[in-house]
């Protein structure tokens, strides 16, 4: 069992990755994409004809934007934080396969690499410092009242 001090510390570094990865996605992800329109959701939505999926391109690409967007915050935040993950390793994952098929340029490997850590963070859980651990607790000690 790991010490006091020492949780404290994985919760302080779970912080600073929430912090850093959701900066990320919030500012050099989402926004552009969320901020760009509908031109711009349409052509990322297109992305999704790699699971056949050929219909509302629009749509889909609002949803990722939204995903990286709205998930960064949400990361950050420590709020609904294994629900806001699922949203961005789906987006991740629709990402990779862009790129392995050829329909975005470069490599996976951004895709792949930010799904194991969404992955590590579904397992881990947001830390003590999150609105997701303040909820339960205070939800905790109304309950003992």
């Amino acid at each position: 069992m790991l010490a006091p001090a020492r949780w404290t510390s994985v919760d302080l570094a779970l912080l600073l990755l929430r912090l850093g990865i959701g900066v990320s996605f919030v500012y050099v992800y989402g926004a552009e994409k969320l901020f760009g329109g509908p031109e711009q959701w349409a052509g990322l939505g297109q992305t999704m004809a790699v699971l056949g999926i050929t219909f509302w391109p629009t749509f889909w690409g609002f949803m990722a934007a939204l995903a990286e967007f709205g998930g960064g915050i949400l990361l950050m935040l420590g709020f609904l934080f294994r629900p806001a993950l699922t949203l961005l390793l789906g987006t991740m994952a629709v990402a990779a396969l862009g790129h392995i098929s050829g329909q975005i340029d470069g490599g996976p490997w951004h895709a792949t690499e930010m799904a194991t850590v969404f992955v590590a963070l579904l397992l881990t859980g947001p830390g003590r410092y999150s609105l997701d651990a303040y909820l339960a607790s205070s939800d905790l000690a109304s309950s003992e009242s």
